[in-house]
């Protein structure tokens, strides 16, 4: 495996992150995390487009080019011997004294890694009750490298057996899965939890959107609970659910037939 740090390609034993980088000590980065097919970096225009409205927002003062990023990524691919893959890239605010309030001229950490891509497989889902997501806060709108919340929320569903959770909003409303949105067909139309109820701006999501009609509509747990068919995307791709909490699903045509296109 090959690790990309700050413009040096080196084994992971010799990348070393400074222990007072902000992206470890507060959680204060983002991340993106890019499917590779046959050595093409699938939707990086978009990938790219979301990392620069997260840095707007944290005001991670990097100037992204895209071209340096896309060659460094490659390099990645190369050194690792890897056409089929997930790439992932982080970015985090950078080293820094202690503190809350960051230092407008600190230098970001950038790293950039990829292991083998390994198809999503239908899944079982139930819905989290040990935390919900903050759809009032500007950060569901992000990929950070905080991850708390999914992480407890899947930490419960391996405890059940489960194979992911779907995390509600503090309204009750559905927000999304642990790392992935979620789609029903519910009276013969595919639906999709809107963003103002905490649903991450997906990437997949967005080329599911593009490629068929899509209704965006809050969804209660009632509401899956009489869906014909559930799904959940992330870039990496589409995972058909197999059972919603007690209640079995078939993998039904219509993530067949997403899986084939997108």
């Amino acid at each position: 495996m090959t690790i990309w740090c700050n413009g040096q390609l080196l084994a992971p034993e010799s990348a070393r992150i400074d222990p007072r980088d902000r992206g470890f000590t507060l959680g204060d980065g983002l991340y993106e995390t890019i499917r590779v097919r046959d050595g093409r970096l699938l939707r990086i225009d978009r990938h790219f487009a979301r990392l620069g409205d997260g840095l707007k927002l944290l005001d991670i003062r990097l100037k992204v080019d895209e071209n340096a990023l896309a060659g460094a990524m490659l390099a990645v691919l190369r050194a690792d011997g890897l056409s089929d893959a997930a790439l992932r890239l982080t970015v985090s605010r950078g080293v820094a004294a202690r503190g809350m309030a960051p230092d407008p001229t600190l230098r970001p950490t950038v790293v950039i890694s990829a292991v083998a891509h390994a198809p999503p497989q239908p899944g079982r889902v139930m819905v989290a009750t040990v935390t919900r997501r903050n759809a009032a806060s500007p950060i569901s709108r992000v990929k950070t490298t905080s991850c708390l919340d999914s992480i407890l929320a899947r930490m419960e569903a391996v405890r059940h057996g489960i194979d992911d959770a779907v995390l509600l909003n503090g309204d009750g409303w559905v927000a999304e899965a642990t790392a992935a949105n979620i789609f029903a067909v519910i009276d013969g139309v595919l639906v999709t939890p809107p963003i103002r109820d905490g649903a991450l701006p997906g990437i997949m999501r967005a080329a599911v959107m593009s490629h068929m009609p899509v209704g965006e509509c809050s969804l209660s747990v009632d509401d899956l609970a009489r869906a014909e068919e559930i799904f959940l995307t992330s870039s990496l791709g589409i995972r058909p659910v197999t059972a919603f909490e007690h209640l079995s699903l078939t993998v039904g045509p219509l993530a067949m037939r997403l899986m084939e296109e997108l």
